[in-house]
């Protein structure tokens, strides 16, 4: 009887659990309507920028970029919009996000490619 009862539901209680792991961090991100916004307009500004100083793979520079759009969105959703912050944010999280990823030889222009992420997001949005 026990062997029966795991048989049948066990893999029902897999499922549902892991189906309750995967939605509950969407739940964060729709919280805040521009942050997605940000982020795919963080790694466009990155490619586009990784692609002119012919740096980078175009996944690593949108992915590090990405991240950057979000820092900036979470930093300015609760005070004014600043340039300078923003290009600061944009540029941190670029480099960190990058060292993460690996490959550190280019840090002067992660910095720049995030800047530019921070930088583009706080002229669209203002």
């Amino acid at each position: 009887m026990n062997r029966i009862l795991k048989r049948a539901f066990l893999p029902s209680f897999m499922a549902a659990s892991l189906t309750g792991i995967s939605l509950v961090p969407l739940q964060p991100a729709a919280a805040n309507d521009r942050i997605l916004g940000d982020a795919a307009l963080g790694a466009g500004t990155c490619v586009v920028t990784g692609a002119a100083r012919k740096r980078g793979n175009v996944l690593r520079n949108a992915a590090k970029c990405g991240a950057a759009g979000a820092a900036v969105n979470l930093v300015g959703r609760k005070k004014k919009r600043n340039l300078g912050r923003d290009a600061a944010v944009g540029a941190g999280t670029s480099a960190g996000v990058r060292a993460i990823l690996g490959g550190r030889e280019d840090v002067a222009g992660d910095l720049l490619d995030g800047a530019a992420a921070g930088a583009a997001i706080n002229i669209l949005r203002r």
